[in-house]
């Protein structure tokens, strides 16, 4: 019957409307998540945790919307966004303690005590001509003014020049002269660039704090300014030095002039770092492990590398939950 009506319908020029097109139903999207900022804090030899840091990141997809870094903070961050992080792993994994000596060139009567210009000739080798404008997201390199003091906030022009800046320890390395100010390692200033991510207005802080695994630095000692005789006296009548037992944790007193700067910056770092981020906290910190990495043993990237990925790791879930509830 209905192909009878079909026909008929056909013979007399009158072709049944076709019926409108199923709608097809939507499949399902992934919520997007949002982006998270980076605050790299510097820490020397420990900042190597940081490449952990981001391959935990990549690997679990955590998107990154921005990155602001001090000194090796800002080392690592850079190359990560210029695409340069496989080299820069490769290297920090092939330093052992000889490698190190051979990139330090000394610089008699300058102001610092190595130029830095070997580990410069290193990085132009991946990074030569590479603009902050060519980064994949936006980045911020912390470093100070030595001559008042300011904070200063590299988001533009160079990156090596920028990260230089960033990383130049007073008295280690020589500051970089930048648009007429002199440059030194932002650590002075922001240890642990929250207060950047912040102006840049980012619904999502995550710092990584380098330092949480040092106890006891900010302890206040009361102590006696007597000098006691730190000889004793022989059968023969000569003297030897008295040897005094200091704990397993006690830290030589020999330190050299390389190691009294850096253990007093790093004690300037420390309580710094401690008093900005009680007054502006991140929204997330995360805190590996590095107490028992010396801020010189560059030589111990693996071990770095590895606490860095295994801290962040342990707070996937978390994270991934507060981008649930900001998605």
């Amino acid at each position: 019957m209905l192909d009878r009506i079909q026909h008929r319908a056909k013979e007399e020029g009158l072709e049944p409307a076709a019926p409108p097109p199923l709608a097809s139903a939507p499949f399902p999207q992934e919520e997007k998540l949002p982006s998270i900022a980076l605050a790299l804090g510097g820490g020397a030899a420990r900042g190597w945790a940081h490449i952990g840091v981001l391959r935990a990141l990549d690997e679990a997809g955590i998107p990154i919307g921005m990155i602001a870094g001090t000194s090796i903070g800002a080392l690592v961050g850079g190359c990560y966004l210029a695409g340069k992080l496989d080299e820069l792993e490769d290297f920090a994994r092939s330093l052992t303690r000889r490698r190190i000596f051979g990139l330090l060139d000394l610089s008699f009567g300058g102001s610092g005590l190595f130029g830095g210009m070997k580990l410069t000739s290193r990085m132009e080798e991946h990074l030569k001509g590479v603009t902050f404008a060519e980064l994949s997201k936006p980045f911020v390199c912390v470093a100070a003014e030595i001559r008042t003091g300011h904070e200063v906030w590299l988001s533009s022009g160079t990156l090596i020049t920028a990260m230089r800046a960033s990383y130049a320890l007073p008295g280690v390395f020589e500051p970089v002269v930048c648009n007429g100010r002199v440059l030194v390692d932002g650590a002075l200033v922001n240890p642990v660039p929250v207060s950047v991510c912040r102006a840049y207005e980012q619904p999502l802080v995550v710092a990584v704090n380098l330092h949480y695994d040092l106890f006891g630095r900010a302890a206040v000692i009361k102590h006696s300014a007597d000098l006691p005789d730190m000889e004793e006296k022989q059968p023969n009548g000569r003297k030897t030095p008295l040897v005094v037992d200091k704990g397993p944790r006690q830290r030589e007193s020999r330190l050299g002039i390389t190691g009294v700067m850096v253990e007093a910056f790093n004690i300037i770092q420390d309580r710094i770092s401690r008093a900005r981020m009680a007054g502006d906290p991140p929204d997330m910190s995360l805190q590996p492990k590095l107490g028992h990495i010396g801020l010189t043993e560059f030589y111990r990237a693996d071990e770095a590398i590895k606490l860095g990925y295994d801290a962040t790791k342990s707070q996937l879930p978390e994270l991934q939950r507060v981008l649930s509830v900001l998605a």
